[in-house]
């Protein structure tokens, strides 16, 4: 078994803590679903966000999909100049045998500019 790392990014309209939840949780959700991962396969979640989001720490969404024995770690963004804002990105770190090349990140609303190259 190997250990590899999962990307995403999604974004929210507003600094509200429901929208930060539940889009934390889409984004999750939507990483599991596409690579066929459950809390098992996780060691750990590094979530950031941007510095005009501070309503809600996103891993409380992945605490209401029923991820509660997955270490979790919220921290802010870079602030650099012209970045993308209002965006909440994660870093899975997953027990898989998948390889390097079958990994796919997920890149959801104004987030998929970060990545144009993953989007689907």
């Amino acid at each position: 078994m190997l250990v590899r790392a999962i990307r995403g990014a999604t974004t929210v309209e507003n600094n509200d803590s429901n929208e930060i939840i539940e889009e934390t949780k889409s984004l999750l959700m939507e990483i599991a679903e596409k690579n066929n991962i459950c809390e098992d396969d996780i060691i750990s979640i590094v979530m950031s966000v941007t510095k005009d989001l501070n309503a809600a720490f996103p891993a409380v969404g992945a605490r209401q999909i029923g991820w509660t024995n997955v270490a979790l770690f919220c921290t802010n963004e870079m602030d650099v100049p012209g970045g993308l804002e209002k965006c909440i990105r994660v870093l899975a770190h997953i027990n898989t045998d998948k390889s390097n090349k079958d990994i796919k990140h997920v890149y959801l609303k104004g987030a998929r500019i970060l990545r144009p190259d993953l989007v689907e």
